[in-house]
């Protein structure tokens, strides 16, 4: 097998596993606006890929949830089959993960025998495997926060665990980019500074994402731009002392964090000639409104969630194709 196959083999593949990541994020965000996080108190990273096949299996597990602070305090008296429902989706993320590793894992020693990896591609490449796994650590982690005294998981875990999962699909997406023939745009440095200005601000903007969805924050307002009777400020003026941990501010922040992020991206669109990103970044503006203002319903914040990773691509596309490619043709 040539060079120029090898290359597209290895490019298609980390192209793949970053369509897997896309997905998990919004099985993840599913997850979390369905409660369903906290279904599955075990954690058995073998047998646990098999869900409960009989009755009494799915009483035994039942009854751990039973004994969880979101059981106690939130849902006392659910059902069995309502607790199915949100078990499936917890087991459904866990066996997505699951999925990844083995479609990552397996190719990746695959190439590594046949001496498929160009050079200088190993390490990033074990380095990525190595960020997959300690992703399922961090979700363990983050999970086990709310089995302590609070029905819910800490909202700086879960930051941390969607943060780490867009830093993969990032490094997946630009690892695959740099095997990919490109030709290089004619641009000054301050369109690349500019680029990466975008990308950082988007970053901050899916943490404080991540801090609104933890904290439930969505619901304090359903209004835009003013969060409640007319007034664009929240009303607790000494929640800005607290303005990772008060929902309000949370809230207002991630507006406005977002909106500057909007301005940032659509400069750069403008300086890059990209209609089609300029496009993206005005439809996920839009579903960020609209998750507001439909009190967050579940089909518009997956949508809003699913946004920020197809706006992460192609903004990375549009910064990559200023540098000069790795591989030509």
């Amino acid at each position: 097998m040539n060079d120029i196959k090898r290359h597209t083999l290895i490019r298609n593949w980390l192209y793949l596993n970053a369509i897997l990541v896309f997905c998990m994020a919004i099985i993840g965000a599913i997850t979390r606006l369905t409660e369903s996080g906290l279904s599955i108190v075990e954690w058995q990273p073998i047998s646990g890929a098999i869900p409960p096949l009989n009755a009494i299996e799915w009483n035994r597990v039942f009854e751990l949830y039973q004994q969880t602070p979101e059981y106690k305090k939130i849902n006392s008296g659910m059902s069995l089959e309502e607790f199915k429902t949100i078990f499936f989706w917890e087991w459904f993320h866990r066996l997505w993960g699951r999925i990844i590793g083995l479609i990552y894992a397996l190719p990746l020693a695959y190439f590594w025998i046949k001496n498929y990896i160009p050079k200088g591609y190993k390490l990033p490449l074990f380095g990525l495997l190595v960020l997959g796994g300690l992703q399922a650590v961090i979700g363990y982690i983050m999970v086990l926060s709310g089995f302590v005294d609070r029905p819910d998981v800490s909202h700086y875990r879960l930051a941390l665990h969607l943060s780490l999962a867009w830093l993969v699909f990032c490094a997946l997406l630009w690892t695959g980019f740099t095997l990919t023939p490109t030709k290089k745009n004619v641009t000054t440095a301050a369109t690349c500074w500019l680029g990466w200005t975008s990308l950082f601000s988007l970053f901050i903007t899916i943490i404080w994402g991540a801090f609104m969805a933890g904290t439930d924050a969505g619901l304090v307002s359903n209004t835009w731009p003013h969060m409640y009777n007319g007034q664009l400020f929240p009303n607790d003026s000494f929640g800005i002392f607290k303005i990772f941990e008060n929902e309000a501010f949370i809230h207002f922040t991630h507006r406005w964090i977002a909106a500057f992020t909007v301005l940032l991206i659509g400069s750069f669109a403008w300086r890059a000639e990209s209609k089609f990103l300029s496009l993206i970044i005005i439809v996920q503006f839009l579903l960020g409104i609209a998750t507001v203002m439909s009190g967050v319903t579940l089909t518009i914040a997956v949508l809003h969630q699913a946004g920020a990773f197809i706006l992460t691509a192609f903004l990375l596309k549009e910064i990559y194709i200023l540098k000069k490619p790795y591989i030509t043709e």
